[in-house]
């Protein structure tokens, strides 16, 4: 596999609450994935192909063995893999030891957030990665004392993750798309903050709305300080801030699986503290503020994200144009091709 900066990106491909009994199957990339767990309760990511005869391992089961462990069988020969990828055993002939080449593609994989993440590729020397694209992105909230942290999704969308990102670190979309929620027409200025471009990517701070229901649960409007950060191409975080003292404090990371150019999967983090919301009902308002997204963000043309001057996947779309509130989406699309990103964009 060519080491594309995709390709060696962590990229979040499953909840780990949906990750349990069985092998799950994922698309990251464009590559067809199966994920499971040992009997060590490590998690997995395998090419979603049998080396035997190329049936999707996905379609299989985890089978326990005599003593005590775990393998991921194959369901068409039931031939059975080892946490290390190794073919271990061939029911047809139980006495055969099946040589190194028997085994199935394995892909790095690792636990942050509450997901699992995989990257595809390791970094290659010769084109190495900027160091903070090295790892799952950071999130602090989800591991401050007396913030909890609730898991979102997944939302299967058929745009491109960039084009997910910027909605995200757009604000002046509220009183629009979010009417009576996160915004209102009637107050749909906004203040768009001090913005930094950084060796990290982009930070944005006191960016400011006015908001009729800002939080899960608020009974009122009021103004709202966000602070944006762009942590990776298909991952950020904002911070909300209450005006109150002692008003609650939320932090949402959106983190996106490029399915491929034109699709993608997103879940989003909610980190809260002084929010007396349950965990149900903050994934309800979740849901109902994404589902007033989608409509809009999938009829967005091209779907990829047009960053490269008079270069379009589809020659009839006009460029998009911008305004002053557009500053923390032109940042990141700077930063998109400072990186050198080609999924999802054009």
């Amino acid at each position: 596999m060519k080491a594309s900066l995709e390709h060696m990106l962590w990229h979040p491909v499953v909840a780990l609450a949906d990750l349990q009994a069985t092998p799950v199957a994922v698309t990251l990339l464009g590559e067809p994935l199966v994920l499971w767990r040992d009997g060590e309760g490590q998690a997995h990511a395998w090419t979603d192909r049998c080396p035997h005869r190329g049936a999707r391992l996905s379609l299989g089961q985890v089978v326990e063995t005599d003593c005590g462990g775990r393998h991921l069988a194959c369901p068409y020969h039931g031939w059975q893999f080892a946490p290390g990828g190794q073919c271990v055993l061939v029911p047809a002939r139980p006495d055969w030891t099946p040589p190194p080449g028997h085994a199935a593609g394995i892909h790095d994989a690792q636990e942050a957030h509450g997901l699992l993440w995989v990257r595809l590729v390791a970094p290659d020397a010769g084109a190495p990665l900027p160091d903070e694209l090295t790892r799952p992105p950071p999130f602090e909230p989800g591991s401050l004392p007396g913030w909890r942290s609730v898991v979102c999704g997944p939302y299967a969308v058929a745009t491109s993750a960039p084009r997910l990102v910027e909605n995200f670190l757009d604000m002046s979309h509220f009183g629009f798309v979010h009417s009576g929620w996160l915004g209102d027409a009637a107050h749909a200025q906004v203040e768009a903050g001090h913005i930094e471009e950084t060796a990290t990517g982009v930070r944005a701070s006191n960016c400011r709305a006015w908001q009729p229901q800002g939080y899960a649960g608020a009974d009122g409007g009021q103004f709202v300080a966000y602070d944006y950060a762009v942590l990776g191409p298909y991952a950020a975080t904002l911070q909300k801030n209450s005006v109150a003292p002692d008003g609650p404090r939320n932090a949402i990371a959106l983190f996106i699986n490029p399915v491929h150019d034109e699709a993608c999967t997103v879940w989003f983090v909610m980190s809260t503290v002084n929010d007396p919301s349950t965990d149900e009902s903050l994934r309800a308002f979740q849901d109902a503020v994404f589902a007033q997204d989608r409509p809009v963000v999938e009829s967005q043309t091209p779907v990829r994200l047009p960053i490269h001057k008079g270069s379009s996947v589809d020659t009839d779309v006009p460029p998009e144009v911008h305004g002053p509130s557009d500053r923390l989406s032109a940042a990141y699309r700077r930063c998109l091709v400072r990186w050198g990103v080609t999924v999802g964009v054009c």
